[in-house]
């Protein structure tokens, strides 16, 4: 693939189809507040929104560059071509980035530290360290099995109990089930991604849980993810009140066709779009959930 140009390169970079998995779980736990209290401090929520973004596209920039120098961007992969791998960016460049947006995120979390107080730095500062460790140190999150864990915990648990903290200074069992919700549809993502990288990973080192589990039970967790949602959905019903809480069983089917296509099809560079479309159901699933809550 040849170059592209710059701008397109660094959009590239950013991984723009699963940028989602950052900004719809910060939309639920802004919307979940809005549902307890009735009103929204916009330029928290904002701020929370930019943050997460910034995290996630400095988590993708800094993966590129570390799985390059780590040599598991081989040209046996079966992903998309990676902007270091392919020579559109240098290591440096992509670190250099990566610290930018890690610097950017730190900026908008000292306003949202001044405004939420030590249980915001706390997961700030966790949230930045996390985005360097899951490929960088000496012992990656992303080749230990625990890259599942951490999308849930920040992906999930941190940004829409963090949102919804950020709204009402407090915490309830519903933002738990929510963020349960995005967290567990945000792993599936990566589930995907080290399915179709399974081989390769296994070759050069790269123990994550698909390599740990195998192809079969890496099959069963994808399609436990997927549904855990929908089971907890009248769960939150329940605690909120919610009257139209079972909207986002519209997007069930297409959770299901993900699922069949995840196990029928052969790994390769089909689980790309798979990988997408993962995303987007969260994002989907997301949305739902808001206007049920809204409605």
């Amino acid at each position: 693939m040849s170059k592209p140009p710059v701008l397109q390169t660094w959009l590239l970079a950013a991984r723009p189809k699963t940028l989602s998995v950052s900004f719809a779980p910060v939309l639920v736990g802004t919307t979940l507040a809005w549902l307890e209290t009735a009103t929204v401090l916009w330029l928290p929520a904002s701020v929370a929104l930019v943050a997460a973004l910034l995290i996630q596209i400095g988590t993708n920039l800094h993966n590129d560059a570390a799985d390059f120098a780590r040599g598991a961007d081989t040209p046996e992969r079966l992903g998309p071509a990676r902007a270091v791998a392919s020579g559109w960016l240098t290591a440096r460049q992509a670190e250099m980035a990566a610290l930018g947006c890690f610097a950017l995120a730190l900026g908008c979390g000292v306003y949202l530290a001044w405004h939420g107080g030590w249980p915001i730095v706390a997961l700030g500062l966790a949230a930045l360290a996390s985005g360097w460790a899951y490929t960088g140190g000496p012992r990656p999150l992303a080749y230990t099995g625990l890259g599942e864990v951490f999308v849930y915990l920040f992906f999930g648990l941190g940004a829409v109990m963090g949102s919804f903290y950020l709204q009402t200074f407090r915490l309830d069992w519903a933002a738990f089930i929510a963020a349960s919700m995005m967290g567990t549809l945000a792993a599936a993502v990566i589930v995907v991604n080290n399915y179709r990288d399974l081989d390769n990973d296994r070759k050069i080192g790269k123990n994550t849980l698909a390599v740990r589990l195998g192809r079969e039970r890496s099959q069963i967790e994808y399609g436990l993810l997927l549904f855990l949602p929908y089971l907890l959905l009248p769960v939150l019903s329940n605690l909120t009140g919610m009257q139209w809480g079972a909207l986002p069983f519209l997007s069930l089917p297409w959770a299901m066709r993900l699922l069949q296509r995840f196990v029928k099809e052969p790994a390769g560079p089909g689980f790309n779009q798979i990988l997408a479309q993962t995303a987007q159901l969260q994002l989907l699933f997301g949305i739902l959930l808001c206007m049920g809550m809204m409605l």
